[in-house]
């Protein structure tokens, strides 16, 4: 699928198939995140990655929205020190969600609410926190296809020469 195309009809989703991630698929998912840009090219992001449902569980506890995440085959969490930069954070995950749709891999981010909760649960040292984390899985083939919610129309967004 080529990159437009990919951005244009990837979708959050909450159910996944039975299925695990390939460990292809999962490598080219990891070095996509840590392909993406960085400010100063500082390369902060760290990656958990949860494939164990126990701990998936356990880790569904800490979000307000994370019920969805331990049927998920593949969880990534993505850390960052203290004063890392949450942007450099969403490119990351960004680029890790698109290049697992390239594969038919579905994603989801989920908000870890209770961010203590996330550093114990995942083990993650003193001086770093928990940016978002990534739900991954097939979806199940009677998901909806790539519709969606309909997106505002491009006019509406885009103010030429000022506002």
């Amino acid at each position: 699928m080529d990159a437009y195309t990919c951005i244009r009809t990837k979708r959050d989703t909450r159910v996944y198939q039975d299925r695990p991630i390939p460990e292809q698929s999962l490598q080219r998912i990891l070095q996509a995140g840590r392909m993406a840009g960085s400010a100063k090219n500082l390369q902060l992001c760290r990656f958990v990655v949860l494939q164990d449902t126990p701990k998936k569980n356990e880790l569904a506890t800490c979000g307000q929205f994370a019920q969805h995440t331990p049927s998920a085959p593949l969880v990534v969490a993505i850390v960052l020190p203290q004063d890392g930069r949450e942007f450099d954070a969403g490119r990351c995950a960004q680029n890790m969600m698109l290049a697992a749709w390239a594969e038919g891999i579905t994603s989801c981010p989920v908000t870890m609410h209770d961010g203590d909760c996330a550093l114990r649960v995942l083990g993650i040292p003193q001086g770093h926190r928990v940016s978002i984390v990534l739900a991954f899985g097939y979806p199940p083939p009677s998901a909806p296809g790539p519709k969606g919610t309909p997106r505002i129309p491009l006019e509406e967004l885009v103010h030429w020469g000022g506002w």
